[in-house]
This record gives C-alpha cells, sequence and structure tokens, in this order.
C-alpha cells in the first residue's frame, strides 16, 4: 500500500480529532438556579466519592501483601474492598449524569441539532429513566429498610457487619440519580421552552447567556 507524503500528517491529525470530538461530545444545555445548586450538591458527593477509589487501592496493596508476602488471608479486608468498590461507584453515577460524562451509544443523537437533541432528552428522561428511577427507589428503601430491622450482616466467616449500611447506600444512589435527572430535565425544559429561565453564567473571564 502507497501512503503520500503530502498532507497526510494533516489529515491524520483531523481524523483523530474528528473522533476526539465525536467520543467526547456533550450536549450544551443551558442551566437554571434550580439545577445549578443540585449540580453542585451532586458534584461535591461524587468528587467526594472518588477518594475512596484512593483508600481502595491502599486497602488491595494491603491485602495482596498480607497474603502473598505473609501467608496471610483476610475475609474482612475482601469485603471491605467489594463496599468501597460499590459505594464508589453507586455515588458516582449521579456525578456523571450531571457532568455529562456517561457512556451513550446513539449515533443518530450526536447528529441532530441541539433542539433535536433536548427533545430526545426530554422523551428519555419523562418516559425511561425518571420511572424507572422511582420505581427503584420504591423496591430499594424498603429492602434497605428491612436489612436494617433485621441486624443483617456477612453470612462468611469474619465478614463484615451492618449489611444494611451498603443496601442504604444503593437506595442514596438512586435518590441521587433521581435529583440529577431533574436538573437535567429542568435545563432541557429551559432549552426547549425557556422555562425555568437560564441564567447568565461566567466562565473565566468571559460571561455568556444560557438562552435557548
Amino acid at each position: 500500500m502507497t501512503v503520500s507524503g503530502k498532507g497526510s500528517p494533516q489529515n491524520v491529525r483531523t481524523s483523530v480529532s474528528d473522533t476526539d470530538e465525536f467520543l467526547h461530545h456533550h450536549t450544551e444545555l443551558p442551566t437554571t438556579r434550580v439545577s445549578q445548586v443540585m449540580d453542585r450538591v451532586i458534584a461535591a458527593i461524587g468528587k467526594g466519592a472518588s477518594w475512596l477509589w484512593v483508600v481502595l487501592t491502599g486497602v488491595i496493596i494491603w491485602a495482596v501483601v498480607g497474603r502473598y508476602a505473609f501467608d496471610h488471608g483476610s475475609v474482612t479486608l475482601e469485603e471491605v474492598q467489594w463496599h468501597l468498590a460499590g459505594v464508589g461507584w453507586l455515588l458516582g453515577l449521579s456525578y456523571t449524569l450531571v457532568v455529562d460524562d456517561h457512556v451513550r451509544v446513539d449515533v443518530l443523537h450526536e447528529r441532530l441539532s441541539l433542539k433535536g437533541q433536548g427533545w430526545i432528552e426530554l422523551f428519555g428522561l419523562v418516559f425511561l429513566l425518571l420511572p424507572f428511577l422511582g420505581l427503584a427507589v420504591y423496591e430499594m428503601i424498603p429492602y434497605a429498610f428491612s436489612s436494617w430491622q433485621q441486624g443483617e450482616t456477612s453470612q462468611a466467616p469474619a465478614g463484615l457487619p451492618y449489611r444494611w449500611a451498603l443496601k442504604g447506600i444503593l437506595a442514596l444512589s438512586f435518590v441521587l440519580l433521581i435529583l440529577a435527572a431533574l436538573s437535567r430535565l429542568l435545563k432541557v425544559t429551559a432549552l426547549l421552552f425557556g422555562f425555568p429561565k437560564p441564567i447568565r453564567i461566567e466562565t473565566g473571564n468571559n460571561k455568556k447567556e444560557d438562552a435557548s
């Protein structure tokens, strides 16, 4: 295969740039006052939960060194690992929705106008995501409460107590997802209908009006 030397690097750079833009596309929605407050709360929780991955890494190293260097395995450390991983992952779900960094598998969505994307967001939030999350919270809260009433613990020898705490985090993660979805819904309605009123946001030294 023959490759021409002229223009090749530029073409390669353009191709990579286009691919990167496609993969990291964000729907630029306006923001509202209520959405801004909700996003800040969820972002603070998500960023705080991200430190659990640092703790988890330390626990894994501790467990591996203990097992292979000192021939001392620990069921407790194994359960701590998946508890930390579960909590970090669950509390990060709403953060990814707020910053629009969740995985999208929709090639049509990327090619629509901003308002076209807004209508898809509106349909997906109102008829798919929010009903699912409402059902999940309806099921998860009694699930966690029942575990607390029973004083549920790990069935493994030397396992962790308070299994209800992890199930409570599961319920909390769905509540946070509902808040994140409602925040995004307000942004979509601000784009499509002008309600709630979009607010002016400041980025560095420049200000821009978030309006449809």
